[in-house]
């Protein structure tokens, strides 16, 4: 009997193997078989029938065949790991903003053909199953969607890695617009399930908050910690398959949703009061229920704070057991694990695994500190100093006492260490407690400290990290700092997002691109190709057409193809300038009203992005887009000129459709604010010329391209430095520019909000009165002038296609295949790991 358990694990093993070795109506991927397979789901895994099947059960359906062609490759994946012993990445990220998976899955196993071809044999038509998944919003912008971008380069680049996040139960909100105001409503992604994920209910941790702590010594006399009396919170894990592009390799990504220890208090329930019953799943589950809580309130703070430490905790427990499966000691973890922070939001993640470290395996506080910082790599997203994480102390103690304590005393050792090397404001600046009326723990700080590499995600953005944000650091440690310019995979934004493109590119190049971004340098002499601009001019008109279909369907907008599509899509924010784009199009309204003879190049803006809630700026902001395109739009003086489009609702598969479409990339950053950026490198992948600043990764692009294939304008980072310095008075370029003022007037007197005539009286404030922020009026006549420059280039047809041509062939450098690669090489010193 004590041999049964082995017996039984042999024979199954055995059994799993010669199911490997042959085809099967799971695995094999003809056109054949795909079809069987998706009736066989449809019957028995939705339990339908051709009569009572639902278009979502087809998707669910398509799916699942889709879902077991990834099973065997992931459970390969995972063994040929632990077989390896090979060195790992973790990827702990707040947000991972995937969109829909079928569709790249499809492409990334090499199905979508014959997927495409099962389906319409039974009368079925893909693109209409595609369009009945919804987006998995679990992020808010560029941050979220970089993290998914990193996951697929991973994959395709055949590297051991993991991805660790929370299941939002919410993700970020669905956008509506009223009356021309942002509202938000819940985005209800997990409504009917969600086939890619499967749940791990085996591997499920407890996560401790409040409580107190106990010091005192264990029988050799060493000084140990308790931390006891503690409300507990269950970590359960769902994990995602990330497949790579065409290999055998399928990583992981987990994410974590909060459970209560006890669903249920029949004591309370008994007594009737069904409230307290289920209260404490209640409370724990909010931990996981919504993408970034509003943390204007202390109850919101406090929420924020447990989310962050929630999935850090889970992650830090889950490799750790990864890793003790395998080695009995940690000397070696540094060798074994590589653990990324994306931006500050995980950095407890640093006093969390010295506590695991110290306090529950008993490891010397020096050693534990030594592994901590082999093990951990920060990367910063953020020049902004109130994006920068920071927690009242007595919050982070009520909420996380024993961390409090670590941090403290990393601290103390910290500035012990530093005193002698810099002066006693360089020590202030670099504590980890920030003194004041209310003392504050800076997590970027924590971050830096406890990492071995802090990386910036641009050129310019590393450089401002190195000498303004973290400059006291780069003197203390100046080889700790280094640059990893942001990308994008062109799996997603090109091959996926553009096909018709990709299948033009690949006719002239062959395959082998899509993973060898590189290769599109191959275009340059196309680009003079009469024949291949014709063509590259068709892809794009279609494109055109599409997004057209779109705006007719979800705004009412009639839209001409044949004018310029001028895009700025993003997250709404001031230092993004999305005002500043406003600006110019009611100066353009005012000269055609003050003269009929006016002919500009006839242009359609559209824009889209979302405010956070509680960002009543930039929900202004987009009011005002709303009231210009309202009178614009109605104007039948500059009808077939000028159309003003605010697309609501703004997502990774919108965005799928716009990207393709732009003619003109609106990167128009006050210079200094952007970290880096990735929405200017999808619309370059896609063919659209960028009008920007020096700033971000525009300074790249503009580097790659040349800059007679880029629109620059406006102040450099030094010089908006050299004009603050000397006192920047807005008034002063709204007296003297008669054409701004007249702008600034017409918003002000309401000609664009006429029953309410006042409503944009805190823009006109901030841009007069509170000092003009982020330099709008100083760029303003820059950015005019810039766009006169983008009328006539886009006047003669054979220039302006050579020139978007040569932006696509040039977008090599800014491909998420490239960032990983110097990751992993430069970073985390992990290899490819090829699944045979």
């Amino acid at each position: 009997m004590g041999n049964e358990p082995g017996k039984k694990a042999g024979a199954l093993g055995r059994a799993l193997e010669r199911a490997r070795e042959l085809p099967n109506s799971r695995t094999a991927t003809d056109v054949d078989t795909v079809r069987r397979a998706f009736a066989d789901h449809l019957q028995f895994s939705q339990g339908k029938d051709e009569h009572s099947a639902t278009i979502m059960d087809r998707y669910f359906a398509v799916a699942d065949t889709v879902r077991d062609r990834m099973m065997r490759r992931w459970i390969q994946t995972q063994q040929h790991y632990y077989r390896s012993d090979a060195k790992r990445i973790y990827y702990l990220s707040m947000e991972f903003l995937l969109g829909k998976a079928l569709e790249s899955n499809l492409l990334n196993l090499g199905l979508l053909d014959n997927m495409r071809e099962a389906l319409q044999g039974l009368g079925l038509e893909l693109d209409d199953l595609y369009a009945q998944e919804p987006d998995a919003g679990l992020g808010n912008g560029g941050l979220g969607r970089l993290a998914a971008c990193f996951l697929d380069s991973m994959a395709t680049l055949a590297l051991p890695a993991y991805g660790y996040g929370i299941r939002y139960e919410f993700g970020i909100f669905d956008q509506e617009i009223r009356d021309g105001w942002q509202v938000e409503r819940p985005e209800e992604w997990l409504r009917f399930g969600n086939p890619w994920e499967i749940p791990r209910p085996e591997h499920q941790l407890p996560v401790h908050f409040f409580g107190r702590t106990e010091h005192g010594t264990d029988e050799r006399g060493h000084h140990r910690v308790r931390w006891v009396d503690t409300r507990k919170v269950l970590g359960m894990p769902y994990d995602t398959p990330i497949a790579g592009y065409r290999n055998n390799t399928v990583n992981t990504l987990r994410l974590w949703r909060a459970r209560a220890s006890e669903e249920f208090d029949l004591g309370d329930f008994n007594r009737g009061d069904y409230l307290a019953a289920v209260e404490e799943k209640n409370v724990s589950e909010n931990i996981s229920k919504v993408l970034y809580p509003n943390d204007l309130t202390v109850m919101g703070k406090e929420l924020r704070l447990q989310q962050q430490y929630f999935f850090v905790a889970c992650s830090i427990h889950d490799i750790l057991e990864r890793h003790q499966k395998i080695h009995p000691g940690l000397d070696n973890f540094p060798d074994k694990v590589a653990i990324q922070l994306n931006d500050t939001h995980p950095a407890i993640a640093v006093a969390e695994l010295m506590r695991v470290l110290v306090d529950l395996n008993h490891l010397e506080w020096d050693r534990a500190w030594e592994i901590c910082r082999a093990t951990f790599g920060y990367t910063n997203h953020t020049l902004l100093p109130e994006a920068l994480e920071r927690w009242p102390v007595d919050l982070f103690g009520r909420v996380l006492p024993r961390h409090l304590e670590i941090i403290f005393e990393v601290n103390r050792r910290f500035l012990e260490e530093v005193k002698g090397k810099a002066d006693p404001a360089a020590v202030s600046r670099m504590s980890l407690i920030e003194e004041g009326p209310v003392r504050q723990v800076r997590m970027a700080n924590l971050a830096v400290v406890g990492s071995h590499s802090v990386n910036g995600v641009a050129a310019l953005h590393t450089q401002l990290l190195k000498s303004e944000l973290f400059h006291d650091f780069d003197v203390l440690w100046p080889t700790k700092f280094n640059n990893k310019t942001n990308g994008v995979t062109p799996r997603r934004w090109l091959l996926q997002a553009n096909p018709e493109l990709s299948r033009v590119i690949t006719e002239c190049l062959g395959p082998g691109w899509e993973t060898d971004i590189d290769e599109l340098r191959r275009l340059e002499p196309l680009a003079d190709d009469e024949a291949f601009r014709r063509q590259f001019r068709a892809v794009k008109r279609g494109n055109k057409e599409r997004l057209a279909e779109i705006i007719q369907r979800d705004n009412g907008i009639t839209v001409d193809p044949d004018s310029l599509f001028d895009v700025q899509v993003k997250r709404l924010h001031e230092y993004k300038r999305q005002l500043l784009a406003v600006l110019q199009i009611v100066a353009q309204y005012l000269r055609i009203k003050a003269d009929p003879t006016y002919a500009p190049v006839p242009r359609t803006y559209v824009f889209a992005g979302k405010a956070a809630p509680g960002y009543l700026m930039a929900k202004q902001v987009i009011k005002l887009i709303n009231a210009v395109a309202d009178v614009v739009n109605h104007d039948v003086d500059v009808r077939g000129r000028i159309t003003v489009v605010f697309l609501r609702n703004y997502r990774v598969s919108l965005a799928e459709r716009i990207f393709p479409a732009a003619d003109l990339s609106e990167q128009i950053s006050t210079a200094g604010k952007e970290a880096s950026g990735t929405g200017n490198m999808k619309f370059q992948m896609n063919g659209a010329l960028t009008i920007g600043t020096l700033d971000g990764a525009n300074v790249e692009i503009r580097e790659e391209v040349g800059p007679e294939n880029f629109f620059l304008f406006g102040l450099t980072v030094d010089q908006v430095k050299e004009l603050r310095k000397k006192g920047y008075d807005p008034w002063e370029f709204y007296r003297r520019d008669r054409e701004l003022k007249a702008v600034v007037d017409a918003i002000a007197s309401g000609m664009f909000s006429p029953r309410e005539p006042r409503l944009f009286q805190p823009i006109v404030d901030s841009l007069l009165n509170h000092g003009d922020t982020w330099l709008v009026l100083a760029d303003f006549r820059a950015y005019l002038d810039a766009q006169d420059q983008v009328s006539k280039a886009y006047l003669d047809v054979e220039r302006w296609t050579k020139m978007a041509i040569l932006n696509v062939a040039r977008s090599g450098r800014f491909s998420s295949d490239r960032t990983i690669r110097q990751y992993a090489e430069e970073i985390w010193g992990v290899g490819p790991l090829p699944v045979g």
